[in-house]
């Protein structure tokens, strides 16, 4: 797979086989590919050559409306700083996930509660964003990636916006997500995140895959090519 911005080749030749209910992480220097290549196993950004397939959906044969549908029912993204509504109390920032994938609102906000319940911030439904702290906001935002049970979480950089407590929060939550068999490619600096989190470790380097530590199981749930 190749993905050319301009004249600049952000990923050359890269060949990612993914399994499900593994904990992949994706490491290297900044301006190595990793945000790339996440952006196009979540359909946001499209390779110049070669393909991705997500669950067995190839997501080349899918029209930008076909992406968006894609994401919102197959993939939950993490981000780094949240990118929670302002506007919107916890509960609801959450509960607008489901909505957007057709969900009804009472059934939406059901979900929502029953992951904020999961996650142990029950208490913080009514809460607006800026009155949560760092962990809190994370812990929302995973509620909002996890509402329409995606076969696949994305997560980038997810305890770069975060002190150390809730950094490691955020961890054991992540590490307790692919217990219970969720499929995670999380994109980090932080070695022991990686470390904790990951059963694999991809290190790349100028668009490049360098190194591969840990072999995965055979059944796929996203590859690229």
């Amino acid at each position: 797979m190749r993905k050319d911005f301009g004249n600049y080749a952000a990923i050359d030749g890269v060949c990612l086989q993914i399994s499900a209910g593994e904990s992949v992480a994706i490491m290297g220097p900044s301006g190595s590919g990793k945000s790339t290549l996440l952006n196009m196993v979540s359909g946001l950004d499209r390779p110049t050559s070669g393909s991705v397939v997500v669950g067995g959906q190839d997501l080349g044969r899918l029209n930008e409306k076909g992406l968006a549908l894609f994401r919102r029912r197959q993939i939950g993204m993490i981000f780094q700083f949240f990118n929670l509504l302002d506007d919107l109390p916890a509960l609801d920032n959450i509960a607008l996930a489901g909505q957007l994938a057709g969900l009804p609102a009472s059934a939406a906000r059901g979900r929502a509660r029953e992951l904020m319940g999961e996650l142990g911030i029950a208490d913080r439904t009514d809460i607006y964003p800026a009155a949560l702290s760092g962990g809190e906001r994370q812990r929302v935002a995973t509620a909002r990636a996890l509402m329409n049970r995606p076969s696949l979480l994305l997560a980038d950089e997810p305890t770069g916006a975060l002190d150390s407590r809730s950094g490691g929060q955020v961890i054991e939550l992540l590490m307790d997500l692919n217990r219970m068999g969720q499929t995670l490619l999380i994109v980090t600096h932080d070695p022991q995140l990686a470390a904790r989190c990951a059963r694999r470790v991809i290190e790349v380097a100028d668009g490049r895959i360098a190194g591969d530590r840990i072999a995965g199981s055979p059944s796929v749930a996203a590859a690229t090519r």
